[in-house]
């Protein structure tokens, strides 16, 4: 350790930093909104000297829940970093929100975190939405210790908490320890009264031995050697095969310390986790690297914020290599190379290679940030004036870049239209929004230019309440919510004949062209086709193109309804020119004209995008959620078992009857069920339908 100093008298202490990776413990907390997540790290910092007094979520004081949005919400929306020294090691604690809106800063810090502390209270069960989140534990592989907190609650249960655990999670998630009083009893070194856990315990870990022979001596009566069986439990807790359960009381600190000797001891440092696979800028295979000062650079923005005082600040992993000051880094930001195009978009995250070199390196403690000289492999720093670099980005050697594969992104479910206040704030909104993308992939800004509005895509509405709130207060923009319009299209729905005069004489040269089509709807998809059937030159050769031209320009601005025309044959026909008044700018008005009185004299219909929906329910959610989708004009396609008692239900359903399907499916589920939506095709609208849309 470079500096194991952990207090400052009378004050919070100084982050501690590390000098190679075996002296780091990368550690994301995880858990339900509620959990006790943010107060446990309050009384971590306070066991290893950091602070000298637990903060709190009430009084807005704790070090993790530092942003504005997170005190009028009472509750953890983004990612924070709070390190701390355990004897000679470095623990850099990320606390991750729990609620399901802001799953992208969890899935950060996963990527962050070499291993997590899966947090339960102890006056809570464990639903749906928390076994949600042991499955994205479990998805990238992270070795996890259940903490349980609370433990003070008037309706804490801690046994039956660890039994719902075990039942939702697995026969591998044992308690390891028991709460007597003001002190915490181990079931492996400690007395043996509670016989029938601790043969539980050790049995569970026995499994896990490289000695086979083990449960076979256990079995026949030997007593096994209480150290050896510490160190199985370590060496299965380090590569996720055991989740050992801890009682933690935040508000005494009984168990602080022995949680910190398991994280030390049993979770792997980041030479034992497995790094993301490295690829060059031109998506070849790279390099096969490990956690080594000396390895050419390789690093992760995980977080981006902007501050109106301080500018942009990333939050950093540096996975290989060591990261200096002043240094010139190159920046790659690769996300459609992995994921497609509508990936890439979904996060409003774009592709750029660019060097660029960053500013101050410091220690990030919540939002205060001490200035350090050097972020060694496995270590995670906070990195000033990035400019370009965006959250997801890789940051790598500017003479040999690399790129990470970045980790999957949520898509944003919820659109909102919104618009700036004040006029004169537009300028100020398109930068706001960009900064907003720039620290949020999760956040989609959609610049609709059927529609003329400006849709934000979010996670939710709690998600959206901390966007806007941000634009208002962060960057100065105050903006309303409108009513989101759905882009709709128009399309004849039986043949029609259309005649187009514009004649007008006013001295000198006049105008003069006549033009007749006739139109036929054509199959969904074919776009436009225009024919040329004209005999007899009655409209010269020069003016076909200009009738083509004034139809286009019709079909864009709509007939009906004023939305665009789709999927039409037009031929003309016939005409008159005059050798003097006809004009290219003549012809385009007939041609525009003599759409508009086919539609007149004709039946059109309105159609509406309709996306293709797979929900994943609960088996016994499966047919509220039918029935749901069905009474919003859905047609369910098929369902398929997607394991774990669970359903994936494929539906179509049109768009204008989802727009807030993120919060309705989620209140209907209590937050059981997620959905993905992707744009099928256009169809004919409902007459009762578009009346009603078009009336109001």
């Amino acid at each position: 350790m470079a500096n194991k100093q952990a207090a400052v008298p009378g004050g919070k202490g100084v982050p501690p930093v590390a000098d190679r990776a075996e002296a780091i413990r990368n550690v994301v907390l995880v858990g339900p909104a509620g959990s006790g997540k943010t107060t446990l790290v309050e009384s971590l910092l306070v066991r290893s000297g950091v602070l000298n007094r637990a903060g709190t979520t009430a009084e807005g004081t704790t070090v993790c829940d530092f942003d504005e949005s997170e005190h009028r919400q009472q509750r953890s929306v983004g990612l924070a970093l709070a390190p701390l020294a355990h004897g000679d090691v470095k623990i850099n604690l990320l606390d991750a929100p729990g609620y399901a809106d802001f799953v992208g800063e969890m899935r950060a810090g996963l990527r962050a975190a070499d291993c997590a502390l899966f947090v339960l209270a102890a006056n809570e069960g464990v639903d749906e939405p928390t076994k949600e989140l042991w499955r994205e534990c479990a998805v990238v592989a992270l070795p996890r210790v259940v903490v349980v907190t609370k433990l003070d609650h008037a309706r804490a249960d801690y046994d039956r908490v660890v039994r719902e655990a075990r039942e939702a999670f697995g026969e591998k998630v044992l308690p390891v320890y028991l709460r007597e009083a003001d002190r915490l009893v181990g079931l492996i070194t400690g007395d043996h009264r509670h016989d029938e856990q601790r043969a539980a315990l050790i049995e569970g870990v026995i499994e896990e031995s490289e000695d086979e022979t083990l449960m076979e001596r256990y079995v026949g009566g030997e007593e096994v050697d209480a150290k050896l069986l510490v160190e199985d439990l370590e060496r299965a807790v380090a590569r996720g095969s055991f989740h050992p359960v801890l009682p933690v009381d935040s508000s005494t600190g009984v168990g602080t310390g022995e949680l910190l000797d398991l994280v030390v001891a049993g979770f792997p440092s980041p030479l034992e986790h497995p790094m993301p696979e490295v690829f060059t800028p031109a998506g070849g295979k790279g390099p096969t690297l490990t956690a080594s000062p000396e390895g050419p650079l390789v690093a992760e923005v995980v977080k981006t914020t902007s501050d109106p005082y301080v500018g942009r600040v990333s939050l950093v992993r540096v996975f290989s290599g060591t990261v200096r000051p002043d240094a010139t880094v190159h920046v790659s930001g690769h996300f459609s190379s992995f994921y497609g195009e509508q990936a890439g978009e979904a996060g409003g995250h774009e592709d750029h290679d660019e060097d660029e070199r960053i500013g101050a390196l410091s220690v990030p403690l919540g939002k205060t940030l001490r200035g350090v000289d050097l972020a060694v492999a496995g270590d995670i720093c906070a990195i000033g004036r990035l400019t370009r670099a965006e959250t997801g980005d890789t940051l790598s050697d500017k003479d040999t870049p690399l790129v990470l594969r970045p980790w999957q992104m949520p898509e944003p479910l919820l659109p909102l239209a919104i618009e700036a206040r004040a006029k004169a704030d537009e300028d100020k909104l398109g930068i706001g929004l960009q900064r907003l993308v720039a620290e949020d992939p999760t956040v989609r800004v959609e610049h609709n230019r059927e529609t003329h509005q400006i849709v934000l895509w979010t996670m939710g509405e709690a998600h959206a309440d901390v966007l806007l709130d941000r634009l208002e207060h962060r960057h100065g923009v105050a903006v309303d919510q409108v009513e989101l319009r759905v882009p709709l299209r128009e399309t004849f729905a039986a043949p029609a004949s259309g005649h187009g005069r514009h004649v007008k004489q006013s001295g000198g040269h006049g105008q003069f062209a006549v033009c007749d089509i006739e139109v036929e709807p054509l199959p969904q998809g074919s776009g436009f086709q225009f024919v040329d059937k004209v005999v007899g030159g009655s409209v010269p050769r020069q003016f076909i193109p200009s009738v083509e031209k004034g139809v286009r320009a019709q079909m864009e601005r709509g007939l009906v309804a004023g939305h665009p025309v789709v999927d039409i044959l037009v031929t003309l026909v016939d005409g008159k020119a005059h050798s003097v008044d006809s004009s290219d700018m003549a012809f385009q008005t007939a041609g525009a004209l003599a759409l508009r009185d086919a539609a007149a004299s004709s039946r059109t219909c309105l159609l509406e995008p309709v996306d293709e929906v797979a929900v994943l329910v609960p088996d016994d959610l499966v047919g509220a959620v039918m029935s749901d989708l069905s009474g919003r004009r859905g047609r369910v396609t098929g369902s398929e078992p997607a394991g774990d008692e669970r359903t994936l239900v494929r539906a179509e359903v049109p768009q204008v009857e989802i727009s807030r399907y993120a919060v309705d499916l989620r209140a209907s589920s209590h937050g059981a069920a997620s959905f993905t939506r992707t744009f099928a095709r256009y169809e004919p609208m409902p007459s009762d339908v578009a009346a009603r849309l078009t009336a109001g």
